[in-house]
């Protein structure tokens, strides 16, 4: 149980709040850079700033305040150009480091040296990675962005999914160190969803948490699992500070802004040795529909059970009436380790898991139970045997509402026969 003092410290994520502060020191997937082949901007709100992404002609990507300097018109309804986005207000044109490129008027006719001084735009660093897009909204240095081991896993198909979720990002996040709600909300409630009339999940046995450079890490026995499985010997990943690794995707859960969260998924599934080589030209993005046309939030798939579970808590939980048990022992640790990371803060230091040696950043391992898989490629008939990889053969269990177009390139990548 927490003091509701320590749950606002925990939630909000504002500028100039202490978890604001903190989480700003990171880097933040906010999308796909697929999203801006056809778009080239797009409007944005994190950590409860209003702003426009966007790709110039040149391929650079900016992150800019959503209202221009001069008279804080709406940037989303401007252009780019080739070295940034343009007012469609009076023309001025902002680079991606939101300096003041030109002032029609006054470049024509005042010819004030001076005139573009102090008129600079609020913008966040962006770079793209794994078919991602990071922005980083913190002081500078920037920290060195972490490319995470799977980002380098070649042979693969990748997706990117979004989902707006309209809770706040903590609860969403506490989910990746609980490791027994998988028993509960994904085995028996899928099972009863199904016509089950009893419990008929494998119950858990034991569960550990580890403090970990990059995180915290759940091991977990269940009912006739040997303690030779990698769900005990290797385990998942809380990825500090809001995303979890589970061996073949990734989930992050990126503030919008206290009351609402960007979940944002990549999934990696390596193509079948007889399709090798196989190069992905450009990874899909697409958004996962979160309520049913009754507007009920839809249940069938994974990570849609769990959403259920997030917003159910109410738009920012109210943890002083909760009641931790032994089984949470993880979201504890989760907990006590922000808060030691906002003292870090305060005292001038790094909070945990922040990166600045170049040299560690370019290839970060995780812990990784289908390491060898994704590594070495399994045949397709070894690869329909796996008992997670060979169910999404047939469909996309993870996320609610793959469109048919992200299918047909999965089914085309894999060589599944009709």
């Amino acid at each position: 149980m927490l003091s509701a003092a320590r749950n606002e410290t925990l939630t909000r994520v504002g500028p100039g709040t202490p978890m604001g502060e903190l989480l700003r020191r990171y880097w933040h997937p906010i999308g796909g850079a697929s999203q801006l082949d056809n778009e080239p901007i797009k409007t944005t709100r994190l950590m409860c700033e209003d702003l426009v992404l966007y790709k110039d002609l040149s391929g650079k990507f900016g992150l800019v305040d959503r209202h221009c300097p001069h008279r804080r018109a709406d940037m989303s309804y401007g252009w780019v150009e080739d070295k940034g986005i343009r007012c469609n207000y009076h023309g001025w044109l902002m680079n991606e480091t939101g300096k003041v490129v030109e002032q029609p008027y006054e470049d024509l006719t005042s010819g004030n040296p001076r005139s573009k001084e102090n008129c600079d735009m609020k913008a966040y660093e962006v770079r793209e990675m794994g078919g991602l897009l990071w922005a980083y909204m913190g002081p500078k240095p920037a920290p060195e962005l972490p490319v995470w081991e799977p980002f380098t896993y070649a042979n693969g198909f990748r997706e990117i999914i979004l989902a707006d979720i309209p809770c706040n990002w903590l609860q969403c996040q506490e989910n990746s160190c609980d490791p027994v709600h998988f028993e509960w909300m994904h085995d028996n409630w899928s099972a009863r969803m199904k016509g089950a009339n009893a419990n008929v999940a494998a119950k858990h046995l034991k569960v550990v948490f580890e403090d970990y450079d990059y995180g915290l890490i759940y091991r977990r026995v269940r009912e006739n699992q040997p303690e030779n499985s990698k769900y005990w010997t290797v385990g998942r990943v809380a990825l500090w500070p809001n995303g979890f690794y589970l061996g073949h995707h990734f989930e992050w859960r990126v503030p919008v802004d206290d009351e609402n969260t960007l979940s944002v998924a990549w999934f990696f599934m390596r193509v079948p040795k007889e399709r090798e080589p196989y190069v992905q030209e450009s990874v899909p993005t697409w958004i996962s529909p979160i309520r049913d046309a009754n507007g009920r939030w839809i249940s069938s798939h994974v990570i849609n059970q769990d959403i259920v579970a997030w917003v159910g808590q109410g738009t920012i939980a109210d943890r002083t009436k909760e009641n931790l048990r032994s089984s949470d022992i993880g979201i504890s640790m989760m907990r006590e380790q922000f808060l030691r990371d906002m003292q870090a803060i305060k005292e001038g230091r790094d909070p945990k898991a922040v990166i600045r040696d170049p040299d560690v950043a370019k290839c970060v391992l995780l812990p990784d139970m289908y390491r060898d898989i994704n590594l070495n490629g399994l045949a397709m008939e070894d690869l329909k045997k796996d008992r997670v990889l060979g169910p999404r053969l047939k469909e996309f269990r993870h996320h609610y509402g793959q469109p048919p177009e992200v299918r047909k390139a999965f089914v085309e990548a894999i060589g599944i026969e009709s």
